[in-house]
């Protein structure tokens, strides 16, 4: 039980260092293993088909499906149908990635009955849906006349439903304002914009853009910078989650910047904060999550915004005993290399120690074969622990800073292990009165030798040890357990406080007579020392003590009952010795045999009468069907008989019933059969 609970604690503290923080790393292979599997067959609708496509598009993914045959015809029949907006509007976006075939006169009847809609459009979904989809149509055929005649007007009625903050409703009709809705009112706009015969006028569009500015104004924050927009549950409308909410803003926002003059100030940390927040979540578990993260990095890396560059580390735990070094990586969001740049480390410190700096204004030195920022070897004053490392990105082009969304200082916690030395390790049993050491034993805790002691109740047991780093500080662990076992498996655990340059921990036995219930005889000492920055934690047996304790009173506490081992439910159980009562006795063999043999004379006096008066033949059927009725009832009769005979054998009664009544509705249908055939029959001879 001890062991197991030594490895339960030793994984408890891995496990803390695994998880104590989440470092976002760009788009890997994990995402295009997981993306294989997401989209893996035939779709059931056109959006679900332009998603898994749009997914394999920016993972460049090579072993991708081939579903372009099935897929264009689709698109084909989509097109030259009266579809729904919805349907058409997707049916252009697959075809934008698939480039199907299809004629100029059905991309031409397709504008057409867009553009008849567009001013009949009451609701920002249709008019989303009507504006991309005329978009579509002008990247794919150029040749066909997509330009707007009312343009302002379009973009005016959309724009009346935006809000004060940002905003906007989903028509006019209903109050509830949406985030989810100003990503496609901003992809509409954009969609105006670039269909638009003539300029619109840009004190408009600079509105659009304070709109913008507004919208973020409202953005949510984590506390580790990470920036995502959350949706307010409007009545009327499925409710969207913050990932379909951010990835409809990201949208919307780089397409509106795609089509207008000037970059839209957007904060650079919030820009890098909303790629925190999809790289954050990890490989979602849905096609469509997928599909909103992918998309939405792949946005941000456009060029559209200012592009964000991800800091991170391949590792957060080094160890000083095997020499590694800290390497640090920068890309873009979809894995992309950085443009010329330099990590520096700003500062570095303890957990326990924040205001006291260990490594200061350390620039990385980088490694081009590999791609990485190294720190080779950390300073002598960088020992085991937990630090946070503080790192700064500086472009090397000051004239890219607008580019690129770099962030201020990112702080990164750093766990450093290593070998712990265990040294001046005793043992010793106390006079209670005076003090002195009456018996005091080393140990090497290091090695596997083991002690052996005893005293009374009027006497102290000291245990004591010291703990050093690598760098000879004294170190101070997150467990140090002293265990004493009695024979009888009572187990009692003792805290072995720290004292300054030691640990120590003093038994007085007068003291815990009431605790150890007044038992004496053999008690194991057990040691346990544990940290998620210590590689040689152990769990180890420091030997015995006979102790002698005084016979219980009677008012002493009882002695409670032995906890239950909780896996020991799983075991094999007790074996389950049955004593069977003993067989009666029978009768001698040869009474048994004659008694047989006088149970068959019966039958055998029936087969000698049939010989006797012969067999008549003369009313079996004669025609095929009625003599196939009779040979199968015949063979049911035997069947029968035959089954008796196994039950007297080996059969059960529960077995036997079955089968008769399997044999019983055979018998009854062919016997029906049978006897209908020979009263036909001889009524047929009565009447002639």
């Amino acid at each position: 039980m001890a062991t197991i609970l030594a490895k339960f604690l030793l994984l408890l503290f891995t496990i803390s260092i695994c998880n104590a923080v989440t470092i976002p790393t760009p788009i890997s292979d994990s995402h295009r293993s997981a993306a294989l599997q997401l989209f893996h067959g035939s779709s059931s609708s056109l959006e679900e088909t332009y998603e898994a496509l749009r997914v394999f598009e920016i993972l460049a993914l090579e072993n991708k499906p081939d579903v372009s045959a099935a897929t264009c015809q689709n698109v084909v029949e989509n097109l030259g149908s009266s579809s729904s907006l919805k349907d058409l509007f997707y049916a252009l976006k697959v075809n934008g990635i698939l480039k199907c075939k299809v004629d100029r006169a059905v991309f031409q009847g397709t504008a057409s009955r867009l553009k008849a809609t567009v001013n009949d459009a009451s609701t920002l979904v249709d008019i989303y849906y009507t504006i991309g989809s005329l978009v579509l149509i002008k990247d794919q055929a150029p040749n066909v006349d997509m330009l707007l005649a009312d343009a302002d007007g379009t973009f005016h009625s959309i724009k009346a439903l935006s809000q004060s903050d940002g905003r906007w409703r989903y028509s006019s009709d209903n109050p509830e304002s949406s985030t989810y809705a100003a990503g496609l009112a901003l992809e509409a706009l954009a969609g105006v914009i670039s269909l638009a015969s003539s300029e619109i006028d840009q004190s408009r569009v600079n509105t659009v853009k304070s709109d913008i500015l507004k919208l973020f104004d409202s953005i949510q924050k984590y506390d580790d910078g990470t920036f995502y927009f959350d949706e307010k549950f409007g009545g009327g409308r499925e409710h969207q989650g913050s990932l379909s909410t951010t990835s409809s803003v990201v949208r919307g926002v780089t397409s509106f910047a795609a089509v207008t003059s000037g970059k839209i100030d957007l904060p650079g940390d919030k820009v890098l904060g909303l790629a925190k927040f999809f790289l954050g979540i990890g490989v979602p578990g849905s096609a469509k999550d997928f599909f909103n993260q992918v998309e939405s990095l792949a946005l941000l890396e456009s060029k559209r915004v200012p592009i964000p560059l991800v800091l991170s580390l391949p590792a957060t735990v080094y160890s000083l005993s095997k020499k590694d070094q800290l390497k640090v990586t920068v890309n873009t969001v979809l894995g992309s290399a950085a443009p010329p740049l330099t990590v520096k480390l700003v500062r570095a410190f303890h957990t326990d120690a924040k205001g006291s700096a260990v490594i200061e204004g350390k620039e990385l030195q980088y490694d081009q074969s590999r791609g990485l920022h190294v720190l080779s070897v950390f300073p002598d004053n960088v020992d085991v622990g937990t630090y946070v490392f503080v790192f700064e990105i500086v472009l090397h082009d000051s004239g890219s800073e607008n580019d690129y969304a770099i962030g201020g200082q990112i702080h990164v916690p750093i766990y450093v292990t290593g070998i712990v030395k265990v040294s001046n390790a005793e043992i010793a049993v106390l006079d209670s009165d005076l003090g002195s050491d009456e018996t005091q034993k080393t140990l090497d805790l290091a090695g596997t030798d083991v002690v052996s002691l005893s005293a009374n109740h009027l006497q102290k047991s000291r245990f004591s040890f010291q703990l050093t780093t690598p760098h000879g500080r004294a170190f101070k662990p997150r467990q140090v357990l002293l265990k004493l076992r009695h024979e009888t498996k009572y187990e009692h655990i003792f805290v072995v406080r720290n004292t300054g340059k030691k640990f120590e921990i003093i038994l007085d036995f007068l003291g815990l007579v009431d605790k150890f219930y007044y038992l004496s005889g053999r008690y194991d000492f057990e040691l346990t020392v544990g940290d998620a920055v210590m590689e040689n934690s152990f769990l180890r047996p420091l030997g015995h003590l006979e102790l002698d304790l005084p016979e219980a009173p009677e008012k002493a506490a009882r002695l409670p009952p032995l906890p239950v081992d909780p896996y020991s439910r799983y075991g094999p159980k007790a074996e389950i010795g049955h004593l069977f009562r003993a067989p009666e006795k029978r009768p001698p063999q040869n009474v048994s045999l004659a008694f047989l043999i006088l149970t068959l004379l019966p039958f055998i006096g029936f087969l000698v009468g049939l010989l006797r008066l012969g067999v008549n033949f003369k009313n079996f059927p004669s025609s095929a069907v009625p003599a196939t009725y009779a040979i199968l009832f015949q063979l049911g009769v035997a069947a029968v008989l035959l089954l008796y005979v196994l039950f007297w054998l080996k059969l059960d009664l529960f077995t036997t019933l079955k089968a008769l009544g399997f044999l019983g509705a055979f018998l009854l249908f062919v016997g029906h059969r049978i006897l209908s055939h020979l009263a036909s029959t001889s009524a047929k001879l009565k009447s002639a």
